[in-house]
């Protein structure tokens, strides 16, 4: 059998997906499994164990899936796919797959696309996270559910560009919007506290992240030269899951960031607003890894899935870099 997964578009969504895709790997023990992703996360599939191939999809996704939907169609023809299997929701994913001419089109029965698949599950109720809500839809498949962990390997030629020991990585990101986001002076001083403590302090993310990066260095007082260290849009994501890899400690907003770098081992502290912990928070890579410390407040407004917060951003604010502090104390390897 030549089987074709389309992956999540957004890094933490396709790290939730992780266990799902184990579960295929193991009842199709037989099969090539490739993995069809848009640019930004098909790297994440290298470095996944159990995947034969991965398919770069062109087109857009979103609204300007509607202009580059022919490209996606062509890439997944020229597959020669026997099965493809459907991780998003969307009516572009079972649209294209179905032009693509795929005998055997599996997902859910979302989006107004039943018919254009040949076997559909209902969408899961009751899934309290979303490793378990692609789980579900795999065992609705008569596919046996495994444990819920997440496995990234960092390549044996991917070097860590951090040369400093020990160090603290922080991911002040995150792209669904301002809400998720701790405010970059909590960042701040929470790298004074960690540089006391004897860590060399590594700010990560994306290019859009640049200019946080920058703030948080600025306002770290008396936190410079090789004690703070700027990686921020200079890593592509396998060099990013190495720095996550040889942390002490992770500490970051709900990001993708925060799930790839449970998925490489790292011990990881969290901090929730905006978003609900209890459906997406990062999975760990294995039974003997280190369990996440999640911190959070009472606020009553939380978590609204918000991405800019209306009010006074009180979810995030409450959590203070000492209470962070002491969490990323607690796992420190």
């Amino acid at each position: 059998m030549n089987l074709v997964v389309l992956s999540p578009n957004w890094l933490g969504d396709a790290v939730m997906a992780l266990p799902a895709l184990a579960d295929v790997r193991r009842h199709f023990a037989d099969a090539r499994l490739t993995v069809a992703a848009r640019a930004s996360v098909a790297s994440l599939f290298a470095m996944v164990p159990g995947v034969d191939a991965v398919l770069t999809l062109p087109g857009r996704g979103g609204l300007a899936a509607l202009r580059t939907w022919r490209q996606d169609v062509t890439a997944l023809a020229d597959g020669a796919f026997d099965v493809a299997l459907l991780f998003p929701n969307s009516w572009a994913s079972a649209f294209v797959v179905h032009r693509a001419g795929i005998a055997e089109r599996w997902g859910l029965a979302t989006d107004f696309r039943t018919r254009l698949l040949t076997r559909s599950a209902p969408r899961p109720r009751g899934a309290a996270h979303q490793a378990g809500y692609y789980q579900a839809l795999v065992s609705a498949l008569g596919l046996e559910n495994g444990p819920a962990y997440a496995r990234v390997q960092v390549p044996a030629g991917v070097a860590n560009p951090v040369t400093a020991r020990p160090y603290a990585v922080l991911a002040p990101g995150a792209a669904y919007g301002s809400a998720k986001q701790w405010p970059p002076e909590k960042f701040a001083e929470l790298a004074v506290l960690l540089a006391r403590d004897g860590q060399t302090v590594v700010l990560v993310g994306s290019r859009a992240d640049a200019a946080t990066c920058r703030t948080i260095g600025r306002g770290a007082s008396g936190v410079s030269g090789d004690t703070l260290v700027d990686m921020s849009g200079r890593t592509t994501l396998a060099e990013l899951a190495a720095v996550l890899a040889g942390a002490s400690v992770v500490v970051s907003n709900d990001s993708g960031a925060m799930h790839l770098a449970g998925a490489v081992g790292a011990p990881v502290v969290a901090v929730f607003g905006a978003t609900n912990e209890r459906r997406t928070s990062p999975l760990v890579n294995g039974p003997g890894a280190v369990p996440p410390r999640i911190l959070s407040t009472d606020a009553w407004c939380r978590p609204c899935m918000l991405r800019e917060c209306p009010i006074d951003h009180r979810c995030m604010t409450g959590v203070s870099a000492e209470d962070v502090a002491s969490a990323a104390a607690a796992v420190l390897r």
